[in-house]
């Protein structure tokens, strides 16, 4: 089968691919990045503020040299870091609210993620 500009149509999809991927590019790079440090059992900041009712990407490094779990029994969410890595989970939506979070490595290590309507960028 070919396609309308006489090239087979698996190479028509190709050439399309680019527009069809680029909406969905637009929208993570519109996405808020809240960022975390875990370092041998502290977090920082101790309260991380975060959008309610919008995507974001919680942006989690472990700078210390120990692994760390970034993990909260409330939001359903855990992401074991090895020393000196990063990684990222992403929010579809919270409420507005507190929830709590720890290192199940280092249990002294706790935080609180505030879901607010307005957070300062």
């Amino acid at each position: 089968m070919r396609a309308a500009t006489g090239l087979p149509a698996r190479w028509a999809l190709l050439a399309l691919a680019p527009l069809l991927l680029a909406p969905r590019a637009a929208r993570a790079d519109d996405m808020p990045v809240i960022k975390v440090e875990m370092k041998d059992g502290v977090i920082l900041p101790a309260i991380i503020e975060v959008p309610a009712k919008t995507r974001f990407k919680l942006e989690i490094s472990n700078t210390g040299t120990s692994p760390v779990e970034f993990e909260s029994l409330e939001l359903k969410r855990e992401k074991a870091l090895a020393a000196g890595s990063t990684s990222s989970i992403i929010f579809r939506t919270l409420d507005p609210g507190s929830y709590d979070v720890f290192d199940d490595f280092h249990p002294e290590a706790k935080a609180t993620l505030v879901a607010k309507d307005s957070v300062a960028k």
